[in-house]
């Protein structure tokens, strides 16, 4: 298939490119700068120039795409709400360029949209439409094409890593350095659902293969990872001092993350692995964090 890939030069997306290729697919990867393009053409994928902010370029390319995986986002967690209607923006004019065929759209949310409530592990069949995460804008998008008839399922991602990157955790590392501890709220029990890059990339190329409208799948190989034990990780590789922060505390020390510090999000993907025959190879979260060059 030809695939046109948004977010194709991202931490994600750059991981997917190669997959697909390696599958005998075409790529047409957007990128919005010249360091971009270079990378992409250099790895063997068409460029395609489009930002988030101008979703009618996105279409236009979508348009001339057998199917389309959508991984691009904006990552400016200070404008978290305003970031996601973007996003469903970008996902609402995606669908239209797919309008009236078979051709499918795989769109990424986060593992949060599919839980019952808080701690509660988070399954592929669940979707809250009241969900209170802004991220709820993404799959509220894909649930307006699905029923415009569009072939869209969504792939839901956890703290996404490799020895570079680690989703959220990333902004923790630099909260560590700024402020000399590696810290955790409270008994730091909660959970953090994790997956490595390079199955989350195998996984967006079965699920665009699979063709299945209206699945949902978990890019999930460890359904929980305790915070604390993520702090102690940080805390080694930093050489800091690791604390607890109490609840009442957290905004003055994570800051924005204090909206995230807390949460507990442990995923499952019993239901992906059976449906895809997917099954997780990576290194584990912690044992990233313990090789990564800090």
């Amino acid at each position: 298939m030809r695939i046109f890939l948004t977010g194709a030069t991202g931490f994600i997306g750059s991981a997917i490119v190669p997959e697909l290729l390696k599958a005998g697919h075409q790529v047409v990867g957007v990128t919005r700068s010249d360091a971009g393009a270079e990378a992409l053409s250099a790895a063997g994928a068409e460029v395609h120039r489009g930002t988030l902010e101008e979703p009618e370029g996105l279409r236009d390319g979508a348009a001339r795409a057998d199917a389309v995986i959508h991984t691009a986002f904006d990552h400016d967690f200070s404008r978290f709400a305003e970031n996601c209607e973007k996003d469903s923006r970008v996902i609402a004019a995606l669908g239209q360029a797919l309008a009236g065929s078979d051709r499918p759209l795989v769109i990424t949310s986060g593992v949060g949209m599919g839980s019952p409530g808080h701690g509660e592990l988070a399954v592929e069949d669940v979707f809250n439409p009241g969900h209170q995460n802004p991220r709820i804008a993404s799959e509220l998008a894909g649930n307006a094409l699905l029923e415009a008839g569009i072939n869209l399922s969504v792939l839901r991602l956890p703290q996404v890593h490799d020895t570079v990157k680690q989703g959220l955790i990333s902004p923790l590392i630099e909260i560590a350095r700024q402020k000399g501890v590696s810290a955790y709220v409270g008994e730091g029990r909660n959970r953090y659902s994790a997956g490595h890059v390079s199955d989350a990339a195998r996984l967006y190329r079965l699920a665009v293969e699979k063709r299945q409208p209206g699945a949902r799948y978990h890019a999930v190989g460890e359904e929980g990872v305790e915070v604390r034990a993520i702090a102690e990780a940080l805390g080694r590789g930093l050489n800091l001092p690791v604390v607890s922060i109490a609840p009442e505390q957290a905004a003055e020390h994570f800051g924005w993350m204090a909206l995230f510090a807390p949460m507990d999000l442990p995923a499952s993907s019993a239901l992906t692995r059976q449906r895809l025959g997917w099954h997780p190879t990576g290194p584990t979260l912690i044992a990233d964090l313990d090789a990564m060059k800090y």
